[in-house]
């Protein structure tokens, strides 16, 4: 007689199951969004049968917002990380504003399903944007707010209002990305160029260090020191993010 699995490793195997499934789902939606995915072609990528992707999350929709769920977290981490209390205020800023730049420029589907999202608010169809504020939107500004006016109440930052500098900060960042397509016309470089990513986001972390900071030299300092310990991803030319935000 066939020996039955110990509970444990069924468990195991059911949740790396599911996070197959999800995995997959972030990837078909991120490319055709949720009217135009399949959900075939999630079980296939995935390596599961049809029949689990109903049984873990219900429906097709029910699918797509666990797997646009389980990508805003990783985001929500990843930026949680670079606002780690370790640091000063002011480097904390600096590492949110480079580790922005390199989440709009090397998570494509985070990018790609957020983009949907807000076309679906301009029509006015129920999404997922409520999630999406309350999981990493609200969260996240809380944190900047709070970092910006310890910044400011130390002395170590220019007294200024907290939300423009978060414009500032993770502005550019997008306007950079939107605006590539038109300034690769009119530019005489590319810029998606992965030398030129590389210069930009140097640029954008040396500016802020010495436009936040009230002692300008130490905000020049830190800037260097947080591209020095936050290098560059090795990344291919095809694999930056290259439409519309």
């Amino acid at each position: 007689m066939k020996k039955k699995q110990p509970i444990p490793a069924r468990r195991d195997r059911a949740d790396q199951t599911r996070s197959n499934i999800l995995q997959a789902a972030i990837r078909e939606f991120s490319v055709h969004g949720l009217a135009g995915a399949r959900t075939d072609a999630i079980a296939e990528s995935a390596k599961a049968n049809k029949a689990l992707l109903y049984y873990y999350f219900k429906s097709k929709s029910g699918l797509y917002t666990a797997a646009l769920e389980e990508i805003a977290s990783a985001v929500v981490e990843r930026t949680l990380r670079a606002l780690d209390p370790g640091h000063s205020a002011g480097e904390r800023l600096l590492r949110a504003a480079l580790s922005h730049f390199d989440r709009i420029m090397t998570q494509h589907e985070f990018q790609s399903l957020l983009q949907q999202e807000m076309v679906r608010l301009r029509r006015g169809e129920s999404g997922s944007v409520s999630m999406l504020v309350k999981k990493v939107f609200r969260p996240l500004l809380a944190r900047l707010q709070e970092t910006i006016e310890e910044g400011i109440r130390t002395g170590e930052l220019c007294e200024l209002d907290w939300l423009q500098i978060v414009y500032s900060m993770l502005g550019a960042n997008v306007f950079y990305f939107l605006s590539a397509p038109m300034m690769q016309l009119a530019m005489p470089f590319d810029p998606f160029d992965v030398s030129v990513l590389e210069a930009r986001r140097k640029a954008a972390v040396q500016l802020l260090g010495k436009t936040l900071f009230v002692d300008r030299a130490h905000g020049a300092r830190l800037a260097k020191r947080v591209l020095a310990e936050m290098p560059m991803p090795q990344i291919k030319k095809d694999q930056v993010w290259r439409k519309c935000l």
